[in-house]
């Protein structure tokens, strides 16, 4: 065991939405019993990709002891795909361009990286 940062879910706040799914490249959450849960902590790297896009803040880092993060693990996870995430601003899906989770106008969205260089600028 070693102590590193790694994603912690608060199951009294989370819903079950399974927004924070897909932004996990490495595949430690699923949705289980209708609650998001780190299915394995050997694959959750403590990015946290997945925080921003939970509209119920039931997602945080925490530093703990836990076991090593193992890329090659992780590197072997399938991708989890969901149809309904588009870009709020041109309608894009991941299968078109690379999307991003982020917060606009208080709420958690994605955006597709054509259209944040305006969301940006202007």
């Amino acid at each position: 065991m070693i102590k590193r940062m790694i994603v912690k879910i608060d199951e009294e706040k989370c819903t079950g939405c399974g927004k924070c799914v897909s932004p996990c490249a490495e595949g430690a959450i699923r949705i289980i019993d209708g609650k998001a849960k780190v299915v394995s902590e050997e694959l959750c790297d403590g990015m946290g990709f997945c925080i921003g896009i939970c509209p119920e803040g039931a997602i945080s880092i925490e530093e703990r002891q836990t076991v090593e993060f193992d890329a090659e693990k992780a590197a072997a996870q399938a991708p989890h795909k969901d149809a309904s995430i588009q870009c709020f601003k041109c309608g894009s899906g991941d299968e078109d361009r690379y999307l991003l989770p982020m917060r606009h106008e208080m709420e958690s969205l994605w955006v597709c990286t054509q259209c944040l260089p305006s969301l940006i600028h202007g």
